[in-house]
Protein backbone atom coordinates (compact mmCIF):
# COMPACT_ATOMS: atom_id res chain seq x y z
CA UNK A 1 0.00 0.00 0.00
CA UNK A 2 1.42 3.21 -0.80
CA UNK A 3 1.60 6.47 1.21
CA UNK A 4 -1.29 8.93 0.59
CA UNK A 5 -0.39 12.12 -1.35
CA UNK A 6 -0.93 15.34 0.12
CA UNK A 7 -3.97 16.91 -0.40
CA UNK A 8 -3.18 19.66 -2.22
CA UNK A 9 -6.06 21.56 -4.21
CA UNK A 10 -4.21 21.31 -7.60
CA UNK A 11 -3.50 17.64 -7.02
CA UNK A 12 -7.12 16.09 -5.92
CA UNK A 13 -9.15 18.64 -7.85
CA UNK A 14 -6.86 19.99 -10.78
CA UNK A 15 -5.13 17.67 -12.61
CA UNK A 16 -8.24 15.11 -12.39
CA UNK A 17 -10.92 17.96 -13.85
CA UNK A 18 -7.97 17.93 -16.65
CA UNK A 19 -8.11 14.57 -16.90
CA UNK A 20 -11.69 13.89 -17.33
CA UNK A 21 -12.29 17.11 -19.61
CA UNK A 22 -9.82 15.32 -22.10
CA UNK A 23 -11.35 11.72 -22.20
CA UNK A 24 -14.73 13.68 -22.71
CA UNK A 25 -13.17 15.11 -25.70
CA UNK A 26 -11.56 12.06 -26.72
CA UNK A 27 -15.01 9.62 -26.24
CA UNK A 28 -16.57 12.66 -28.29
CA UNK A 29 -14.87 11.92 -31.20
CA UNK A 30 -16.97 10.53 -33.75
CA UNK A 31 -15.68 6.96 -34.59
CA UNK A 32 -17.05 4.42 -35.85
CA UNK A 33 -15.87 0.85 -35.94
CA UNK A 34 -18.11 -1.49 -37.30
CA UNK A 35 -21.08 0.69 -37.47
CA UNK A 36 -20.89 1.08 -33.41
CA UNK A 37 -19.45 4.20 -31.86
CA UNK A 38 -17.68 4.68 -28.81
CA UNK A 39 -19.90 5.19 -25.53
CA UNK A 40 -20.79 8.59 -23.75
CA UNK A 41 -19.59 7.92 -20.23
CA UNK A 42 -20.24 11.30 -18.08
CA UNK A 43 -16.62 11.46 -16.74
CA UNK A 44 -17.09 14.05 -14.26
CA UNK A 45 -19.61 11.59 -12.66
CA UNK A 46 -16.21 9.69 -11.47
CA UNK A 47 -15.14 13.17 -10.25
CA UNK A 48 -18.38 14.15 -8.19
CA UNK A 49 -18.77 10.75 -6.09
CA UNK A 50 -15.24 10.69 -5.17
CA UNK A 51 -14.76 14.13 -4.28
CA UNK A 52 -17.60 13.59 -1.80
CA UNK A 53 -15.86 10.68 -0.76
CA UNK A 54 -12.64 11.92 0.02
CA UNK A 55 -13.62 14.62 2.00
CA UNK A 56 -15.90 17.84 2.61
CA UNK A 57 -14.30 20.71 0.37
CA UNK A 58 -15.76 24.07 -0.57
CA UNK A 59 -13.72 24.01 -3.74
CA UNK A 60 -15.32 20.20 -4.73
CA UNK A 61 -18.79 21.40 -6.12
CA UNK A 62 -17.84 24.32 -7.54
CA UNK A 63 -15.27 22.07 -9.63
CA UNK A 64 -18.03 19.98 -10.16
CA UNK A 65 -20.42 22.34 -11.53
CA UNK A 66 -17.48 23.50 -14.30
CA UNK A 67 -16.80 20.62 -15.15
CA UNK A 68 -20.80 20.06 -15.68
CA UNK A 69 -21.14 23.14 -17.17
CA UNK A 70 -18.18 22.30 -19.45
CA UNK A 71 -20.52 19.20 -20.44
CA UNK A 72 -23.35 21.29 -21.31
CA UNK A 73 -21.04 23.40 -23.78
CA UNK A 74 -19.33 20.34 -25.40
CA UNK A 75 -22.40 17.95 -25.39
CA UNK A 76 -25.02 21.22 -26.57
CA UNK A 77 -27.34 20.65 -24.06
CA UNK A 78 -29.05 22.93 -22.11
CA UNK A 79 -26.67 25.23 -19.71
CA UNK A 80 -26.95 23.53 -16.38
CA UNK A 81 -28.50 20.69 -17.20
CA UNK A 82 -24.99 18.74 -16.27
CA UNK A 83 -24.21 20.86 -13.59
CA UNK A 84 -27.39 19.84 -11.45
CA UNK A 85 -27.25 16.74 -12.10
CA UNK A 86 -23.43 16.61 -11.24
CA UNK A 87 -24.11 18.41 -8.27
CA UNK A 88 -27.05 16.27 -7.24
CA UNK A 89 -24.65 12.90 -7.57
CA UNK A 90 -22.24 15.00 -5.36
CA UNK A 91 -25.01 15.82 -3.00
CA UNK A 92 -26.15 11.92 -2.60
CA UNK A 93 -22.64 10.74 -2.21
CA UNK A 94 -22.00 13.22 0.25
CA UNK A 95 -25.28 12.26 1.89
CA UNK A 96 -23.93 8.48 2.52
CA UNK A 97 -20.66 9.12 3.51
CA UNK A 98 -20.80 8.09 6.83
CA UNK A 99 -22.19 5.16 6.01
CA UNK A 100 -19.43 4.39 3.10
CA UNK A 101 -16.96 4.71 5.43
CA UNK A 102 -15.14 1.32 5.81
CA UNK A 103 -16.72 -0.52 3.44
CA UNK A 104 -15.64 -2.48 1.11
CA UNK A 105 -15.17 -1.46 -2.63
CA UNK A 106 -18.11 -3.79 -3.98
CA UNK A 107 -20.55 -1.94 -1.78
CA UNK A 108 -19.12 1.28 -3.00
CA UNK A 109 -19.60 0.46 -6.35
CA UNK A 110 -23.34 0.55 -5.33
CA UNK A 111 -23.31 3.92 -4.03
CA UNK A 112 -21.48 4.87 -6.77
CA UNK A 113 -24.13 3.36 -8.98
CA UNK A 114 -26.84 4.65 -6.96
CA UNK A 115 -25.62 8.20 -7.22
CA UNK A 116 -24.82 7.58 -11.02
CA UNK A 117 -28.62 6.43 -11.54
CA UNK A 118 -29.70 9.46 -9.25
CA UNK A 119 -28.10 11.97 -11.57
CA UNK A 120 -28.99 10.58 -14.78
CA UNK A 121 -32.88 9.93 -13.45
CA UNK A 122 -32.32 13.91 -12.51
CA UNK A 123 -31.20 14.58 -16.18
CA UNK A 124 -33.77 12.40 -18.04
CA UNK A 125 -36.58 14.21 -16.01
CA UNK A 126 -35.03 17.83 -16.69
CA UNK A 127 -35.14 17.18 -20.38
CA UNK A 128 -38.20 15.75 -20.31
CA UNK A 129 -39.72 18.75 -18.82
CA UNK A 130 -37.48 21.14 -20.78
CA UNK A 131 -38.25 19.19 -24.55
CA UNK A 132 -42.16 18.35 -23.05
CA UNK A 133 -41.23 14.65 -24.67
CA UNK A 134 -39.54 11.65 -23.56
CA UNK A 135 -36.10 11.16 -24.08
CA UNK A 136 -34.69 7.58 -24.98
CA UNK A 137 -34.11 5.40 -22.43
CA UNK A 138 -32.25 2.93 -24.09
CA UNK A 139 -29.36 5.36 -24.92
CA UNK A 140 -30.06 6.57 -21.07
CA UNK A 141 -29.23 3.10 -20.06
CA UNK A 142 -26.25 2.63 -22.10
CA UNK A 143 -25.02 6.02 -20.66
CA UNK A 144 -25.41 4.74 -17.18
CA UNK A 145 -23.70 1.38 -18.16
CA UNK A 146 -20.67 3.07 -19.58
CA UNK A 147 -20.46 5.39 -16.47
CA UNK A 148 -20.95 2.84 -13.34
CA UNK A 149 -17.79 0.62 -15.05
CA UNK A 150 -15.58 3.79 -14.71
CA UNK A 151 -15.84 3.15 -11.40
CA UNK A 152 -12.32 1.55 -10.52
CA UNK A 153 -11.26 5.31 -11.41
CA UNK A 154 -12.97 6.43 -8.63
CA UNK A 155 -11.63 4.36 -6.64
CA UNK A 156 -8.12 4.88 -7.62
CA UNK A 157 -8.51 8.28 -6.50
CA UNK A 158 -9.94 7.61 -3.48
CA UNK A 159 -7.43 4.91 -2.53
CA UNK A 160 -4.69 8.25 -3.13
CA UNK A 161 -6.15 11.07 -1.04
CA UNK A 162 -8.74 9.43 1.62
CA UNK A 163 -6.00 9.06 4.00
CA UNK A 164 -4.28 12.78 2.81
CA UNK A 165 -6.40 15.01 5.29
CA UNK A 166 -5.08 14.54 9.32
CA UNK A 167 -8.12 16.41 9.86
CA UNK A 168 -10.45 13.61 8.89
CA UNK A 169 -8.54 10.42 10.19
Amino acid sequence: MSAARPLEPWRWLGVPMFQAIIATILFGIPLRAFGLQLPEPVFPMVLAFAWAVIRPSMLAPFGVLLLGLFLDIFWGGPMGLWAVCLLIAYGVALAGRTMMAGQNQLILWGWYGLATATALAAGYLFVMLDTKSTPGVVPMAWQFVATIVLYPFAQRLIDLFEDADVRFR
